[in-house]
């Protein structure tokens, strides 16, 4: 396979799990139904007809759970076994398939498991391979301020805190401000100490 190929499908595991995780985000109180779940799906390169009855829709939405558990981990074990727990799901011994086009890439489960099945294996898939290369560190929740999004890959030995560099940049200019706060604070305290003490030295 071509590595540049390789590389994308395997980013892919991984894009599906976070954007999963940030449609529920983002979708607040509204469910996980039919309708989006399809739109999802083929915004991820699923080839209609892609069909989705009301136990497929709560068994993603069980998945997406799952999926939140690995990002919001306090440790790289807790990570890990989050993850032993969506690698459940592959039910076949993993072989190749260049299906409808697409590039040779490895199946976990068979060509007609239910939804959750294949979205719980692939993105294990995904995040089972960032826990091996950097443990956590490439993988979390955005550290900026009012942002709630999770986020998955980047460069190895890179650790990152935020979904994008818009929020990177935010919080350093938010931390920025606080700083140059807390330092105007400070030196209205000295002011007056040192002016109460030039007046002692004047007695």
């Amino acid at each position: 396979m071509d590595p540049s190929a390789q590389e994308q499908q395997a980013d892919r595991t991984v894009r599906l799990a976070v954007d999963l995780v940030n449609l529920r985000l983002r979708l607040g109180d509204a469910p996980l139904d039919a309708a989006v779940l399809r739109r999802f799906l083929a915004g991820h390169g699923e080839q209609p007809p892609i069909r989705l009855g009301d136990a497929d829709t709560a068994a993603i939405a069980a998945v997406e759970a799952e999926l939140r558990s690995v990002f919001d981990a306090p440790d790289v074990h807790a990570a890990a076994r989050a993850t032993n727990r969506l690698l459940e799901r592959a039910s076949d011994p993993p072989r190749l398939s260049d299906h409808d086009g697409t590039p040779w890439h490895l199946h976990v489960t068979a060509e007609d498991a239910p939804w959750a099945e294949w979205l719980a294996a692939t993105t294990g898939m995904g995040l089972a391979r960032l826990l091996v290369e950097d443990g956590t560190a490439r993988i979390g929740r955005c550290a900026a301020p009012r942002c709630r999004r999770v986020f998955a890959g980047g460069p190895r030995n890179h650790a990152r805190r935020y979904c994008s560099p818009a929020c990177g940049n935010a919080a350093r200019v938010a931390a920025f401000r606080a700083r140059g706060r807390a330092v105007g604070r400070g030196q209205g305290q000295p002011a007056s100490a040192t002016r109460a003490g030039r007046g002692s030295l004047k007695r």
